[in-house]
């Protein structure tokens, strides 16, 4: 297993951690509310660092290709069904977060069956960062409704923008029309 690979697995794991403090901090206690957002930090950052090391030492692997895509939604739907579930989030943003990246990987997955990657865009790159770092504010700064308000409208623009660029941009992949 790569050191990529392990970086990935490390905040797989590192999901339920968060959920567990930040569930427990909604008892008052800011000591858990602060050690989950350190382990939703680094659990970030491991995002960007197990890709770089991939990248940069060669080892870019299928089971990487699996896993690290998948840990990144399971830590951003954790930290939203938390918030959806202390109403500072409403579902339906949620559902249309999730609906694009089972839309994505639906079109990765047609894509790859006749011979293309579908590589990510920096649409698709801003939209995780803008969303890492509005849910890290919402986290930090737990008392403010103007700033949930502000972090949902820039996950939902930037989710819905990189969803019709990918599918605007890879449009042939589905058998509809030419690549745009």
């Amino acid at each position: 297993m790569t050191t990529a690979s392990k970086i990935t697995l490390v905040r797989v794991v590192l999901i339920p951690v968060y959920m567990v403090l930040m569930l427990l901090s909604a008892n008052g206690a800011e000591w858990l509310r602060w050690a989950a957002v350190a382990v939703f930090v680094i659990a970030s950052i491991s995002d960007f660092l197990d890709g770089y090391i991939a990248r940069h030492y060669n080892q870019v692997s299928d089971f990487g290709k699996f896993l690290d895509p998948l840990a990144d939604k399971l830590l951003v739907t954790a930290c939203m069904m938390i918030f959806v579930g202390w109403g500072r989030m409403p579902s339906w943003v949620v559902f249309i977060v999730i609906a694009r990246e089972f839309a994505i990987s639906g079109l990765r997955m047609v894509a790859a069956s006749n011979g293309t990657v579908i590589a990510a865009g920096w649409s698709g790159k801003i939209k995780t960062s803008c969303t890492m770092v509005g849910l890290i504010a919402m986290m930090v700064l737990p008392n403010f409704p103007t700033l949930d308000l502000i972090v949902n409208i820039v996950i939902l623009v930037t989710t819905v923008y990189s969803g019709v660029e990918y599918f605007c941009k890879n449009w042939a992949c589905l058998g509809l029309g030419k690549k745009a």
